[in-house]
């Protein structure tokens, strides 16, 4: 029987990268998560080796623990927490609905760095997704409208005739209503890890864990 897989493909477990950075020590934190998370986005912003630094993997699950994962754009945070926006009716809408714990990672590999999120979801309200839809190019206000987020379509020609038909209904320059089933979720962290890569895989992990209305600093072993 031969193998269904290249034998000439990579091995993966022959890839490894010795992180090369200093130590992050616990003196190096600022004192609530929101403002430690600003310092390392704007590093990271500044890094030319990263890309999207806003992208984030948001993690959701069923009410039954079935989890499901997928890369989402931050649009605003604050000491409130984490700002993104969706089809309400998609997956990660629905899950969200019916359980509102989530998980956020943000993978700077190029720096050595992650943060790691969890936290519980609520819906923002209407004018502050109102707000932020009016920010959005007029292909992205269509392309909320044309697609039924997660559902299954018969071809990519339905999707783009979905589109065309939204195009000459609203030309550019003319407003876009905001959809009902789209808007933004917000999370409340109740824990925000920093994760700094090290060589031998001696990495740093400071986490904030939220107590009451204060929170606490606890370093992880790698």
């Amino acid at each position: 029987m031969t193998d269904a897989l290249d034998p000439s493909a990579l091995d993966p477990a022959d890839m490894r990268e010795q992180y090369r950075t200093a130590e992050f020590l616990e003196a190096d934190l600022a004192a609530d998560p929101m403002e430690q998370f600003a310092r390392w986005f704007k590093e990271a912003a500044d890094s030319a080796a990263v890309v999207e630094p806003n992208a984030m993997i948001v993690s959701t699950a069923t009410p039954g623990g079935r989890p499901s994962s997928r890369t989402v754009l931050l649009k605003h945070y604050d000491e409130r927490g984490f700002v993104f926006f969706t089809n309400y009716g998609s997956r990660k809408g629905s899950e969200l609905d019916s359980n509102p714990y989530v998980s956020l990672l943000f993978p700077w590999h190029p720096v050595a760095r992650q943060v790691l999120v969890t936290g519980t979801a609520t819906r923002v309200g209407r004018d502050e997704t109102a707000a932020y839809f009016r920010t959005r190019p007029h292909g992205s206000q269509l392309g909320a409208w044309a697609s039924e987020q997660s559902s299954v379509i018969a071809s990519r020609a339905e999707l783009l005739a979905r589109y065309e038909e939204l195009a000459a209904r609203y030309p550019e320059g003319e407003q876009v209503p905001v959809p009902p089933h789209w808007g933004g979720f917000r999370v409340a962290p109740d824990t925000v890890e920093f994760w700094q890569g090290h060589e031998n895989r001696l990495h740093d992990r400071l986490r904030y864990v939220r107590d009451g209305e204060a929170w606490r600093v606890e370093r992880l072993a790698p």
